[in-house]
């Protein structure tokens, strides 16, 4: 069980753009499924979007790379990236 933990990351990203009424965060959500990712994500009152993705380096890296594009209707303008320790999280939901 030790091990396993040691092998994921977490990403913390805020993404801005045109990211909110695209359905950013439900294809964000179904994604990070796909990938085998936990975390959550959810609309900021700025207008950006947040996420926490934590899975394999892999899935993760693959998962802020897609954030970049995002769901089709999306017009991404930056995303930033912080990495940090890994929390456990447990599932993929949109926070509200």
């Amino acid at each position: 069980m030790a091990a396993d933990s040691e092998d994921r990351v977490r990403a913390h990203v805020f993404v801005s753009g045109t990211v909110q009424g695209v359905y950013y965060r439900a294809n964000t959500r179904d994604t990070a499924t796909e990938l085998g990712i936990d975390g959550w994500v959810r609309n900021l009152p700025d207008g950006r979007v947040e996420a926490a993705f934590e899975g394999s380096e892999d899935a993760v890296e693959e998962m802020v790379e897609w954030c970049h594009e995002g769901s089709p209707a999306a017009d991404v303008a930056d995303v930033e990236v912080e990495y940090g320790d890994y929390e456990g999280e447990d599932g993929f939901r949109i926070r509200r």
